[in-house]
């Protein structure tokens, strides 16, 4: 892992322009479907609509550009699941292509679970595809002592299951 030249800022407030940034960092890391991206960018919209209190909340990694300005190179969006208590999904975490293998997954991921127990959370879910494309996602999340809860068969398209993994915080 290289280190970063730059120190990393985090923040958790969604601006306008974050709907092209998410789409630029979803669309480098070429795992995702334009329907993908399409939805993730849909949860920025409806956040700055809406506000985080209907779901969707947001922690961004930054780094200075070139001229200084923040820009967005990581992001996750989490939020309560509906009809639990202390139930939290992971609904998407992405780092920009050009700064992966920096470990800012790891800090992004880290830091959401710590903002998941600051409000009662217990229990993290993340969800993703068993295609060998996403063998890298899956070792991840093992790394970060998540375990496997559940394998959907063909869930998302026939050979592509649906795998669930779980933390208890």
């Amino acid at each position: 892992m290289t280190p970063l030249q730059s120190p990393i800022s985090l923040r958790e407030s969604v601006l306008s322009d974050d709907i092209q940034r998410v789409r630029d960092i979803v669309s480098s890391t070429g795992f995702f479907h334009d329907h993908e991206i399409a939805v993730a960018c849909e949860l920025v919209e409806e956040t700055l609509q809406k506000g985080p209190v209907e779901g969707y909340r947001f922690l961004f990694a930054e780094l200075p550009d070139q001229q200084g300005s923040p820009r967005a190179v990581g992001y996750t969006s989490y939020g309560q699941t509906p009809c639990t208590e202390g139930t939290f999904d992971l609904y998407w975490i992405a780092v920009h292509n050009d700064f992966r293998a920096h470990g800012l997954g790891r800090l992004l991921q880290r830091e959401t679970e710590s903002r998941i127990r600051a409000l009662g959370g217990r229990r993290l879910f993340a969800e993703t595809s068993g295609r060998d494309l996403y063998a890298p996602t899956r070792k991840f999340y093992l790394s970060l002592g998540y375990t496997e809860e559940a394998r959907l068969a063909d869930f998302y398209a026939p050979g592509d299951d649906k795998i669930i993994y779980g933390m208890h915080l």
